[in-house]
């Protein structure tokens, strides 16, 4: 399910978009974006880095270059991608590089690895909106998505499969809990 610059993303249809995004780790951005309607598929996986087939152990160790991300397949006519940035950046400190809390290390950055140059334009225009909420600079990184690995199996809905576990408890649930008050408008459950 590796994506290219050249090939649909695995999962894109006519009617779909594909989004990627990295703010931490992968099981909040999980967690937040599969409650989001109009998505259709979000997948935990690794991007941004030059190791050809990443595993969480190498990727955790800081040295693949790449950083924990979702894949978001998603329907633009019932959620718009600069939606799914608004809710990227409330969920998330993009102040903060390589770090989200007590999270460390260059796998955690704040990252969008653009499909193509609107979602860039429409990434630019968000983060400059957003810049004026926060004291501190964005670091989020804007590139071009140039591939997608999977996580493995045990990552995937690992929140809703271990919704008592401490860090989900602790990390995760405060910002699907972000995610309700500030975006109930766009949930799809109550």
């Amino acid at each position: 399910m590796t994506g290219t610059p050249d090939a649909p993303e695995s999962g894109a249809t006519p009617s779909t978009a594909v989004a990627t995004l990295g703010g931490g780790c992968f099981w909040c951005l999980e967690a937040v974006f599969q409650r989001i309607r109009g998505v259709r598929d979000v997948v935990s996986g690794y991007a941004g880095g030059h190791h050809p087939r990443p595993t969480y152990r190498e990727v955790c160790r800081g040295t693949t270059g790449h950083a924990e991300v979702v894949q978001i397949t998603f329907d633009p006519q019932v959620v718009t991608f600069r939606q799914l940035l608004e809710v990227f950046f409330a969920i998330h400190d993009p102040t903060t590089p390589d770090r989200q809390g007590a999270d460390v290390g260059p796998q955690y950055r704040s990252i969008i690895l653009h499909h193509e140059p609107a979602q860039a334009e429409t990434a630019r225009e968000v983060m400059a909106e957003e810049a004026e909420g926060w004291t501190d600079p964005i670091v989020t990184e804007l590139v071009p998505f140039e591939g997608f690995h999977p996580a493995e199996r045990e990552h995937h809905r690992y929140y809703d499969r271990n919704p008592r576990q401490a860090y989900c408890r602790l990390v995760v649930d405060p910002k699907v809990q972000t995610a309700r008050r500030r975006f109930s408008h766009l949930l799809s459950e109550s």
